[in-house]
C-alpha cells in the first residue's frame, strides 16, 4: 500500500470519525443543557433523540405518500419538526414528571430510566420492532471526491453543518439571548433569581424542552447515516454522558472538545482493531483523564 492510498483511508476514517463527532455533539450539546445547566439525570435522552429520527421517517413515508414531488425538498422541514415534536414532548415531560423530582438526583435517574422503557415500547408498538430508514433527496446522496482514491460523503458533510449551526445557534442563545440570562442566573443562584423577578420554575421546563429538542435533531441527523429502532438512542446515552462528563458539566466549550477527542479516537482505533476494543480503549483513556482531572476538560465556574 502507497503513502498516498494510506493517507487517504486516514483521512476517510478521520472524516468518519466526524460524522460520529457530529451526533455525538448534538446529544452533548442537549444533555449539556438538560444535566450540566439544571443537574437533572435523563436517562431518556436517547429516546428524544429516536423521536426526532422517526419524525423524518415518517415525513418522509408521507411525503412519498401524498406529496411525491416533494421528495427533495421534505428533509429541512422535517428536521424543523423533529426539534418541535422533541421539545414538545420533553415540555410535557418536565410538567409532568421531572418538576416534582429536582434536587432527588437518584429519584430522577430511576423515574426517567422508566420513561425510557415506556418509549421504546411505544415505538414498537405504534412503528415497529424493525429497524426503518427514511428515503434521503438525492442532493443528500454520493460522495464528493477533492482528488483521486478520496472520496467524501455528502450526508456526512450536511450533518457536520447542521452540528455546526446548531452549535453557534445555542452559543448566542445562551450567552446573548434573554433566555440564557435567566439560565446562567437560575444556574449561578437559584434563590436571588427568583428575588429580581426571574420565573425559574418556567426557565426550568424551557431549557429542559430545549435539550430535548437538540436530541431531536441529533436524531433527524443520524438518520442520514444508520437505520432507527426503537432503542437506538439508548445506544447512544452512555456515549453522550461521558461527552459531557469528560468535556466538564455546563461547559459548552467542553461538550464540543470531548465530543471531538472521543469519536476521532474511536474511529481511528477501529481501524486498527475490532469495535469491542476500540471502544474499551476510548473509555478506558477518558477514564484515566477523569482520574487525573475529576472536574472535566473545562469545567464551569458557577457559585452553588
Amino acid at each position: 500500500m502507497s503513502f498516498a492510498e494510506m493517507m487517504n483511508i486516514g483521512l476517510m476514517q478521520g472524516f468518519a470519525g466526524l460524522s460520529l463527532f457530529s451526533v455525538l455533539l448534538l446529544m452533548g450539546l442537549g444533555l449539556a443543557v438538560i444535566f450540566g445547566q439544571m443537574g437533572v439525570i435523563n436517562m431518556a435522552h436517547g429516546e428524544f433523540m429516536t423521536i426526532g429520527a422517526y419524525t423524518v421517517y415518517m415525513g418522509s413515508t408521507l411525503t412519498e405518500k401524498y406529496a411525491p414531488n416533494l421528495v427533495q425538498a421534505y428533509f429541512p422541514f422535517a428536521i424543523v419538526a423533529a426539534f418541535v415534536i422533541a421539545f414538545g414532548v420533553g415540555w410535557l415531560t418536565e410538567w409532568a414528571l421531572i418538576r416534582h423530582l429536582y434536587k432527588r438526583p437518584l429519584d430522577t435517574l430511576l423515574a426517567t430510566w422508566g420513561l425510557s422503557l415506556g418509549l421504546q415500547q411505544v415505538f414498537r408498538t405504534a412503528i415497529g420492532p424493525k429497524e426503518v430508514s427514511p428515503t434521503l433527496p438525492d442532493w443528500l446522496m454520493g460522495s464528493w471526491s477533492p482528488h483521486e482514491g478520496l472520496d467524501i460523503p455528502i450526508n456526512g458533510m450536511f450533518v457536520m453543518g447542521l452540528t455546526a449551526l446548531v452549535t453557534v445557534l445555542l452559543m448566542i442563545a445562551l450567552y446573548k439571548a434573554r433566555w440564557g440570562l435567566r439560565v446562567r442566573a437560575t444556574v449561578s443562584n437559584r434563590v436571588m433569581a427568583n428575588a429580581i423577578g426571574i420565573n425559574t420554575k418556567q426557565t426550568d421546563r424551557l431549557t429542559f424542552a430545549i435539550g430535548c429538542g437538540i436530541a431531536g435533531v441529533a436524531g433527524a441527523a443520524f438518520t442520514t447515516i444508520g437505520s432507527t429502532g426503537p432503542t437506538s438512542g439508548s445506544l447512544y446515552i452512555v456515549d453522550s454522558f461521558l461527552v459531557v462528563t469528560f468535556g466538564g458539566a455546563g461547559s459548552l466549550l467542553g461538550t464540543v472538545a470531548s465530543a471531538f477527542g472521543i469519536a476521532q479516537t474511536q474511529s481511528i482505533s477501529e481501524f486498527f482493531m475490532t469495535g469491542s476494543n476500540a471502544k474499551v480503549l476510548t473509555l478506558l483513556t477518558v477514564v484515566t483523564i477523569l482520574m487525573l482531572r475529576p472536574q472535566g476538560l473545562f469545567p464551569s465556574k458557577v457559585r452553588r
